[in-house]
């Protein structure tokens, strides 16, 4: 904490507006840490209050529209890319999307306080046709409540923070050799994450003229459809005998697979 309130105050606002846009765009940039920080700051009288939320709330917002037009043109691959970058990449993007699915634009209002869905509720927002003008209205709240909320943290326990911070600087030769190895910890981890999953980056596809073919030829097979509800209508055309598989009730559907018969599935 305190490196960061040595960057914030000699930089001050701007650092501020950084570190917030940086986290928005999806960097691990500890932009509560930098909120709770100023809002100490701001009882100290060292900052204006009005000025962090200024500068706490337009970097979001920026951070978040680029999100949402990006999501909106590139769909599932951009959110895809992101989800390469999460602590859980595997559960990365089904989790983020089961939320919106599940409240729909009020995800919007706490995304910002939920790891993961953070940095995904943007280009979900934007890969979902949802509508640019509505989108800022949710997200602007969203992102209000959650400069407020930690700012007014470091407000309220300004004088708690001045005792830590102390403590901090006392005791920060230890504090540096810790936060080395939690980056090792992080980085051994990341490696076993990837070495432990490598077999699910290849999935396995097959030709369309194969599945034709098979369907003409009236194989033992299943075909099921588990395009996401942004992209699912049930109006849509899909592929002829084929079944709507529910992706975000996966785990009960499954159950009910046959299990001596090819089962393909598409998507978007």
């Amino acid at each position: 904490m305190s490196s960061i309130g040595h960057i914030l105050q000699h930089h001050g606002y701007l650092a501020l507006g950084l570190m917030l846009f940086l986290e928005a765009i999806g960097l691990p940039i500890p932009a509560a840490v930098a909120l709770v920080t100023v809002g100490a700051a701001a009882a100290w009288k060292s900052l204006s209050f009005g000025y962090i939320i200024v500068f706490g709330v337009l970097p979001i917002l920026l951070a978040d529209s680029i999100l949402f037009l990006l999501g909106r043109k590139t769909g599932w691959a951009l959110l895809g890319v992101l989800c390469r970058v999460s602590m859980n990449p595997e559960t990365c993007i089904l989790r983020s999307a089961e939320s919106f699915y599940k409240r729909g634009r009020l995800t919007l209002l706490f995304a910002k306080f939920v790891p993961g869905v953070n940095t995904m509720a943007a280009p979900l927002a934007g890969s979902m046709r949802m509508r640019y003008a509505q989108f800022l209205q949710f997200d602007s709240l969203g992102a209000l409540f959650y400069v407020l909320a930690y700012s007014l943290a470091g407000y309220i326990f300004s004088d708690f923070l001045k005792d830590v911070i102390g403590t901090f600087v006392t005791v920060s030769h230890i504090v540096k050799w810790v936060a080395l190895a939690a980056i090792l910890i992080y980085v051994i981890y990341r490696i076993w994450l990837y070495w432990t999953h490598r077999v699910y980056r290849v999935v396995p596809r097959v030709q369309v003229g194969e599945v034709e073919r098979r369907v003409q030829a009236r194989d033992n097979m299943v075909i099921l459809d588990v395009r996401s509800h942004g992209y699912y209508d049930p109006g849509a055309k899909r592929i002829r005998g084929s079944t709507r598989f529910e992706p975000n009730d996966f785990k009960e559907a499954v159950k009910s697979l046959p299990k001596d018969k090819l089962i393909f599935l598409y998507c978007t």
